[in-house]
């Protein structure tokens, strides 16, 4: 029998050695691949993504762990379009070859601007945004809570525009930083800790202009919800008139920069000091109308009868107690009238009922020794005395004998 020369390799073999050569290739170890995405996965459990990126003529699976995955600014999406960086290998297992991806970017859209508009439909798909929730700020506040860089322009502004506008209110610095990879934290610890403190009636949050990257750490999720959960009104004061950031959309009210959030934040004493004027003038003018009428109606009531002559007002009221006294007669006299009326009526009944006015027309009645009225036979007995009432006297006699009718 012939000596079997094939070289037989198994599966896993031929997918190691597969592997290796993609692998052994430098342009396949790092490289940029731009495509659509598609069959977006967002493994929660893992933290994994996995998407396919495809052109008019093919597609590639593709991979990026969790480790790389955080680092994203956006959340990838089907449909986006982007250039992934990252290795080319293979599978041992399925035999597929894909991309290991370790960092993306949106084609011709930066990363932070996607990130910005995705945070923002978010929030106010939340309804975070919404006005219903605004709180105001307060008229004359005492003490303004300012949450910035100490060193920065910001803080010279509001400090310049506090001290011209209302000196009288005094202004408390949270120092943070503004831009950088803690200044979200020290942010968000800032509105946090005036709100314990409860020190102040208003804050004011925020920084000088710069770019999309000096400004985002104002575009910080946990600090949209910490300024929205603040039980004090919150001024948001980022960046120039252009900028906007998440922070100006939660925040009660937004100034287009920190010198404009402390002029929304204090009255100017002037236009207070005229306000007070006013409403001190307003006060004088209703005084003097009160009193002018007060005076009339006085005026009025010195004219009456009853204050320049007293004679009328007592001859008035002795009339009307005149009067009295003759009502409260007539009503006694009509009272005892109609009670002897009744006792009349009262009298004929019980004089009808009365048997001495039986007897008094020609009849006698039978009584008992004891004083009881005979009605029948059956109440005496043989033997038994009784007495005979007449009109003009009684007789007493003695039962010898009874019959009784029918």
């Amino acid at each position: 029998m012939a000596e079997d020369t094939r070289r037989i390799l198994t599966v896993s073999q031929v997918n190691e050695y597969i592997k290796t050569v993609i692998e052994g290739q430098p342009v396949l170890r790092s490289l940029y691949i731009k495509g659509e995405i598609s069959n977006f996965t967002n493994h929660y459990k893992t933290g994994h993504f996995y998407f396919t990126l495809k052109d008019d003529g093919g597609l590639i699976q593709a991979v990026m762990f969790r480790g790389s995955a955080e680092k994203l600014k956006f959340i990838p999406e089907n449909g986006m379009r982007v250039i992934a960086h990252g290795k080319i290998s293979s599978y041992v297992k399925s035999g597929q070859y894909q991309l290991y991806a370790d960092d993306m970017e949106p084609d011709g859209i930066g990363a932070l601007y996607i990130a910005y508009e995705q945070l923002k439909a978010k929030l106010e798909k939340e309804g975070l945004f919404d006005a219903k929730f605004k709180k105001p700020l307060p008229k004359i506040p005492k003490r303004i809570g300012i949450i910035t860089s100490p060193t920065g322009a910001a803080i010279r502004d509001i400090i310049n525009i506090l001290g011209r506008r209302f000196p009288f209110a005094e202004g408390v610095l949270y120092p943070a930083l503004v831009q950088g990879e803690g200044a979200p934290k020290q942010l968000i610890d800032g509105v946090c800790y005036f709100n314990e403190q409860n020190n102040v009636d208003v804050i004011i949050i925020g920084r000088g202009g710069g770019s999309i990257e000096d400004l985002w750490s104002f575009n910080d999720e946990g600090l949209a919800r910490t300024i929205f959960a603040s039980k004090i009104p919150v001024i948001s004061a980022v960046g120039h008139e252009t900028d906007f950031t998440i922070c100006d959309f939660v925040s009660d009210r937004r100034a287009p920069t920190p010198s404009a959030a402390a002029e929304l934040a204090v009255p100017e004493t002037m236009e207070l000091k005229q306000k007070i004027l006013n409403i001190i003038g307003r006060m004088d003018m209703l005084i003097m109308h009160n009193v002018k009428n007060r005076r009339q109606r006085i005026s009025e009531l010195a004219d009456k009868r009853v204050l320049n002559s007293p004679d009328f007002i007592v001859d008035d009221r002795r009339l009307h107690l005149m009067n009295l006294d003759a009502r409260i007669e007539n009503g006694m006299k009509y009272t005892v009238s109609l009670k002897k009326e009744q006792f009349a009526r009262h009298i004929s009944k019980l004089e009808a009922l009365n048997p001495m006015s039986v007897i008094s027309r020609g009849y006698s009645a039978v009584f008992s020794d004891d004083g009881k009225l005979i009605k029948s036979v059956d109440q005496l007995e043989i033997g038994d005395r009784f007495n005979f009432k007449t009109v003009d006297g009684s007789v007493s006699a003695e039962v010898k004998g009874k019959t009784k009718n029918g």
